[in-house]
């Protein structure tokens, strides 16, 4: 009678009704992983993770850490994920700064450049991205000259810097101890930046008075590591690349594969973002921006100062869903040959050890701790942004 009692009540049936679904999800869990465990066994592989130790075997073509084919697998999985973050990170910001151009132009009174814009926009995001990774990469690697003819033929940069068919090559700075003190000073200096913005905008709600707060965060952010780093006497070491042979030596060099991809994924990504920028001006009343004209306000500075803050929260939410799937686009980078964490541990590293639900996992859980974070960025910054009501 009791439990007949409960289950009537609706706040106890709906309380009952999630601990048996989270019971139900938590056992069907339990029920997968340890058939797979079970038959692995059965086959005699197990599930270890042991492999990651063994030495990998493979060239990487483009490394942010040290990394040779005697590394070991474990590396070459870190490698991989510095990779697609790299590309994510880049790819992100440049959508972000693309996309809100043509946000804005496609509303532009200019009937050609909206219309442009417009064209620009309905040709890139309904083909789909892995064609324009394709093609942006063709282009790249047919366009641009041989490392031999980029010297003879003047694709270089102030004799220290160099654009070719194998990457563009750049000197490489090699820091030494001394430049730590850098660091901490850039640092330092940002710190300093965050506080006196807060205090500027007491003093401005307080008094009125505007205080150089663009100015003094330069100074902040740039002037103080510049002063620490001549004053350490220039702690920084520089290796230029030299034509050796058939290729270049020495610096370092942003390839092909990561600048077809990064490129196709930001235009191909700021298509979207464009439109959702569009939405999100057009969303904002129009006797907001007549009220900034009454006050003398510029157009650019009615767009700055009182659509786009507005803008914003109806832009941020379809914003990271966009933002999300550049991240997990990120994974065709195997198409142009870009060594992301898919072709290492989800790809080279599968293939040589047989370990595919070890490496398949690693695989997944890195691409579901990105989503998870930039959903939980995106999220903080959208209610930081939000309306509050009074």
């Amino acid at each position: 009678m009791d439990l007949l009692r409960l289950w009537r009540d609706k706040n106890a049936r709906a309380v009952i009704i999630q601990i048996l679904t989270i019971a139900g999800l938590f056992f069907f869990t339990f029920w997968i992983v340890s058939n797979a465990v079970t038959n692995l066994e059965t086959i005699g592989k197990g599930y270890s993770f042991d492999f990651l130790f063994e030495p990998a075997g493979y060239d990487i073509n483009q490394y942010l850490i040290e990394y040779t084919n005697r590394s070991s697998h474990l590396t070459a999985a870190v490698v991989g994920l510095l990779n697609t973050l790299l590309v994510a990170v880049t790819g992100i910001i440049l959508a972000t700064v693309v996309g809100f151009i043509l946000g804005v132009l496609r509303l532009s009174k200019n009937l050609l450049m909206g219309k442009i814009v417009y064209t620009y926009i309905e040709v890139v995001r309904n083909v789909p991205v892995l064609l324009w990774i394709l093609l942006v990469h063709g282009m790249l690697i047919s366009s641009l000259p041989s490392p031999k003819a980029s010297v003879s033929d003047g694709w270089d940069f102030l004799g220290v810097s160099f654009l070719s068919n194998r990457g563009f090559y750049l000197p490489q700075p090699n820091p030494e101890p001394a430049f730590w003190a850098t660091v901490i000073a850039f640092f330092l200096g940002i710190a300093g930046a965050v506080v006196f913005r807060r205090h500027a905008r007491k003093v401005q709600d307080a008094t009125g008075k505007i205080l150089p707060v663009f100015w003094v965060s330069v100074a902040a952010i740039l002037g103080l590591p510049i002063l620490v780093f001549l004053v350490t006497g220039l702690p920084i070491v520089w290796s230029f690349p030299e034509l050796k042979g058939f290729n270049f030596v020495g610096g370092f060099a942003i390839k092909p594969e990561f600048m077809a991809l990064t490129l196709a994924l930001s235009l191909y990504t700021s298509s979207f973002i464009a439109e959702n920028v569009r939405g999100g001006i057009l969303a904002v009343s129009h006797g907001q921006t007549e009220a900034a004209h009454a006050l003398g306000i510029s157009n650019s500075r009615t767009l700055q100062l009182v659509v786009i803050p507005q803008a914003l929260r109806v832009i941020i939410p379809p914003l990271t869903s966009q933002y999300l799937n550049l991240t997990k686009n990120s994974s065709l980078a195997i198409a142009v040959g870009y060594m992301d964490i898919v072709a290492t541990i989800g790809g080279i590293s599968l293939n040589q050890t047989g370990r595919e639900m070890e490496c398949m996992t690693i695989v997944l859980l890195v691409y579901l701790c990105f989503s998870l974070l930039i959903s939980a960025f995106m999220n903080w910054y959208n209610k930081r942004i939000k309306l509050i009501e009074r």
